[in-house]
């Protein structure tokens, strides 16, 4: 099956037991302390993120998969079968070059992951090829796939099937490949073996909890989505909290902090998946070349993208915020034309992050 998978592009593949018990009492506190913030789905659909089998019954079983989303072109990313994609020191040169951005108040920075086609597509159409290819192995049996789409207990699942183990960011690390990985599951009716766990290996590390702009990783293991800025740029449909508008820096979607300075992502490799090669526009574009865009062009730049679920509302929030901070830091008055040129139709929401933003300077 190792080989199915990875000809389908995925990096690794493992098998989990359905039993989570051990995994509600986190999951719980996690949402009784409110670290879910208004995604209700969180909290929803009963036990069924704690047992599998409620979710599709007969389930026995769940295939973890990963898949590297790195884009192909990224420099210093490792290469499978190219001893000369070592990479020495504790950061491999993609991570500088992103860190490096943040330095650039005029460029629109965009989580890594949303640069090319959204994973959902990708993934869900793969784990069905795989699943489509088992099926002709063993015959018909009962499944049904899922990737960051169903009340599913996604790293738990990952860890417990040996492909990593939870970071202190909470993503799944992994020795050979870092976080850089989408994760997907199949769950079946099939008793299929189980592949064994394996050991952490943060130790004292704390880079990602130190690095984090809003200080969101409140403890090892335990994130406050409400102080997330993928939360707060993704899944926040109201006023960014003005606390931590400075923070977002330039950045419009997303947040990678957390993966670029740990260490273990020097070791992450690049995708073999062409659907994840950055699209022109959303990689080192200006942010004022991306204000400047209409809800059309907006709709068809980013079809097939994960950006587009976010919709043009929360997509010129998000850019107001940058904009006000690269306001502040530059002093381009082409910045804050662009501002003011928006305010007479701008609704409710954008108006008060646009008059916070020309209050920058």
């Amino acid at each position: 099956m190792q080989a199915w998978a990875k000809a389908l592009g995925f990096s690794q593949i493992g098998v989990a037991d359905v039993d989570l018990a051990e995994a509600e009492p986190g999951w719980r506190a996690w949402l009784e302390a409110g670290f879910h913030g208004s995604m209700g789905y969180m909290a929803a659909h009963g036990r069924k993120r704690v047992e599998p089998a409620q979710l599709v019954p007969g389930t026995v079983r769940v295939i973890t998969a990963a898949m590297d989303y790195l884009p192909r072109d990224t420099v210093g990313a490792h290469r499978d079968g190219d001893p000369s994609s070592h990479v020495a020191g504790a950061r491999a040169p993609w991570q500088d070059a992103e860190l490096a951005r943040q330095h650039r108040p005029g460029e629109a920075v965009i989580s890594i992951y949303a640069r090319g086609r959204d994973y959902h597509k990708v993934l869900r159409q793969r784990l069905q090829a795989l699943a489509d290819r088992l099926a002709q192995s063993v015959g018909p049996f009962g499944h049904r796939v899922f990737t960051d789409s169903a009340p599913v207990l996604e790293v738990e699942l990952a860890q417990r099937s040996g492909l990593g183990w939870r970071g202190k960011h909470t993503l799944l690390l992994a020795r050979d490949g870092g976080s850089m990985r989408f994760l997907g599951e199949i769950f079946v009716d099939l008793p299929l073996p189980l592949t064994p766990s394996v050991s952490a290996h943060c130790g004292s590390c704390r880079a990602c909890l130190d690095a984090c702009p809003t200080q969101a990783i409140v403890a090892p293991y335990r994130l406050d989505a409400r102080r997330c800025l993928s939360y707060l740029t993704i899944e926040h449909d109201g006023p960014i909290p003005v606390e931590f508008r400075r923070a977002l820096g330039n950045r419009i979607y997303g947040c990678d902090d957390c993966q670029l300075v740990c260490p273990w992502n020097r070791w992450a490799h690049a995708s073999g998946v062409s659907d994840f090669d950055a699209r022109a526009p959303l990689t080192g574009a200006s942010l004022l070349a991306l204000w400047a865009w209409s809800d059309a062009e907006f709709l068809r730049r980013t079809e097939g993208s994960a950006i587009r679920r976010i919709g043009v509302a929360r997509w010129r929030r998000n850019l107001a915020v940058a904009l006000g901070n690269a306001w502040r830091e530059s002093g381009d008055p082409a910045v804050a034309e662009a501002l003011r040129s928006a305010l007479p139709s701008a609704d409710a929401l954008l108006l008060e992050h646009l008059q916070w933003a020309l209050a920058q300077r």
